[in-house]
């Protein structure tokens, strides 16, 4: 398993950018590989990406989230990956968002890219377009606040 850690500081407060983290269906705004996601339930989501013109499908499940703090997934089938993402309140209108990766690259060319740091690099220029995205809006395009624990919504969100 490849693993990878990025972050970036972003000027709008954490609730503003953990909102906008949680709307998955705004994903491709921002996130250069990611062609689509839907939204199957509180819990499932379906990604469709293109890196390096190799395209995938793959559903992932939301194992954890707490309003403010973290959001965490797995992928249900190939190709396997994982991922955290916190957020960190660093003042008022400022906070750091932290995004933590690991995943199994299956072809030759996905390997030669890890060993070359190229997700490193996908992912530091995602961030840096989330930023420059909710900066620019400075308000979330939605929201949705439930607890999510093990896979199991805890408590009722909005959307």
């Amino acid at each position: 398993m490849e693993t990878l850690q990025e972050s970036v500081d972003v000027e709008v407060p954490v609730s503003t950018a953990y909102n906008q983290w949680t709307q998955f269906e705004s994903f491709p705004r921002f996130m250069k590989g990611v062609e689509s996601v839907e939204q199957i339930d509180e819990t499932s989501l379906h990604f469709r990406t293109s890196v390096a013109g190799v395209k995938r499908e793959y559903d992932a499940q939301i194992l954890e989230q707490t309003p403010d703090r973290c959001i965490a997934w797995v992928s249900k089938d190939k190709p396997r990956n994982a991922g955290r993402v916190t957020f960190e309140n660093l003042g008022e209108d400022l906070c750091r968002v932290n995004v933590e990766l690991e995943w199994e690259p299956e072809s030759l060319l996905e390997r030669a890219g890890a060993a070359a740091h190229v997700d490193e690099q996908q992912v530091s220029s995602d961030l840096a377009r989330f930023k420059e995205f909710i900066e620019t809006r400075g308000i979330e395009t939605g929201a949705w606040r439930a607890a999510v624990n093990r896979g199991e919504v805890e408590s009722p969100g909005a959307h």
